[in-house]
């Protein structure tokens, strides 16, 4: 039996694209969304997992980055993998993070580049304004962090 080299065995394997993000609540309960100028709906913080970056460490400087918050990432409440859709032409493995509750008036600091506005919503309102497969996994998210458990989504 011959061996393939790793570089063409790695070649040869399935890919997908990684990113996390972050769900912040306030001490009502309602959900921090952001409103990306780059499409056409609200999500949480967060991004896609840089090289040589854990998905965990994605969510902190996503958050960091977009909200102008330094957070702990606790507990993973949601993986989700989304198949192939629109452009994007290979799957997404989507990390969900609890970044706990902040206090009403904490000092949001947008990064006016890529988002236009960031808003708390109550969880319902929240998952009218996402897609049905964001709308899940928020769903999934605060029955987790209720639960104290983690949710796979396919």
């Amino acid at each position: 039996m011959t061996h393939l080299p790793a570089d063409v065995f790695y070649a040869r394997l399935n890919k997908n694209v990684a990113a996390a993000g972050a769900l912040i609540t306030d001490p009502e309960g309602r959900v921090l969304l952001v409103k990306p100028n780059y499409r056409d709906h609200w999500g949480w913080p967060g991004g896609h997992v840089d090289e040589h970056e854990t998905p965990d460490q994605a969510c902190a400087r996503e958050v960091t980055e977009e909200v102008g918050l330094t957070l702990p990432v606790g507990r993973l409440l949601v993986v989700h993998w989304v198949a192939p859709y629109d452009d994007r032409p290979i799957p997404l493995i989507h990390f969900l993070f609890d970044c706990g509750q902040i206090p009403t008036g904490e000092q949001i600091i947008l990064q006016e580049e890529e988002l236009d506005e960031y808003r708390f919503f109550p969880p319902a309102e929240a998952a009218d304004l996402l897609p049905a497969h964001l709308a899940r996994r928020l769903l999934a998210s605060l029955t987790a962090r209720s639960q104290g458990t983690t949710i796979y989504l396919t």
